[in-house]
């Protein structure tokens, strides 16, 4: 067996034998190399000396109240953002909201003034046109013009009269 260390092909094997997970065979195997290897023998003794310490650490008890402390830090801790704005927030609230409006008002104003308004196109001028009348309707219709002044002519002459 070439020498885990020197070669890096079989360094997990040194890490299973120093964590007791090996079968019978490699171990035999690994153990046989540890006697010719003092590198393998280093390692495999410091190995084991993390795995013991590890095994005798103890936890310390979590207390009755761990939960409670906990979730009361984490409200009392406030992110950067809300500490810079901390100072601002009654002036948003007393300020913020009637600015805020007024710039929406302004905006949708500019909006609409900028909207070109549709223009409507005018109806092009109808020019003038000539009807043709025979000569008989226009003749019957100045007397019938005629008949109809003299009868105002009558008309306002009766009323001015005092007898009726």
């Amino acid at each position: 067996m070439k020498c885990p260390i020197q070669a890096q092909e079989n360094t997990e094997l040194l890490l299973a034998y120093g964590t007791g997970k090996l079968d019978s065979q490699h171990r035999a195997m690994v153990q046989d190399h540890l006697e010719t290897c003092p590198a393998c023998q280093e390692f495999t003794l410091g190995q084991r000396k993390v795995w013991e310490a590890l095994d005798a650490w103890e936890a310390a008890p979590v207390s009755l109240d761990f939960d409670r402390r906990l979730y009361e830090r984490i409200q009392k801790e406030v992110s950067w953002w809300d500490l810079l704005m901390r100072p601002f927030r009654p002036l948003m609230l007393r300020q913020g909201l009637p600015i805020a409006a007024t710039a929406v008002l302004v905006l949708a104003a500019g909006v609409l003034l900028q909207r070109p308004v549709p223009v409507v196109p005018d109806n092009p001028p109808q020019s003038a046109q000539v009807e043709t009348l025979a000569p008989e309707q226009v003749e019957s219709a100045l007397d019938e013009m005629e008949m109809m002044r003299e009868f105002n002519r009558l008309v306002r002459v009766d009323t001015a009269d005092p007898k009726l």
